[in-house]
């Protein structure tokens, strides 16, 4: 598996937690230890991307998230746009 960047994993827990998911599925989803998962859904929690619902046992993307996550992928959808070479005259 290729190196992951904070940001690109952070997206991955995302887009797993939409709609609502277990910390085992988000696990399985992002390819994370235990560890790893925990650290992350605490850093997303704290800022409010990811919001945890008692009752059901899961974890669900917040309004802020999906907003971080439209801009990620944005983002990516510019790096990978074929560059064109303007030319100076």
């Amino acid at each position: 598996m290729k190196y992951r960047s904070r940001t690109e994993i952070v997206s991955i827990v995302l887009e797993a937690a939409n709609g609502g998911a277990t910390k085992t599925k988000i696990m399985y989803k992002a390819f994370l230890s235990y560890a790893q998962l925990r650290e992350y859904l605490s850093l997303l929690i704290e800022n409010n991307l990811l919001e945890y619902l008692e009752g059901m046992q899961t974890y669900k993307t917040t309004e802020k998230g999906f907003k971080l996550l439209k801009m990620h992928n944005e983002i990516g959808e510019l790096l990978h746009s074929p560059i064109r070479e303007s030319r100076i005259q």
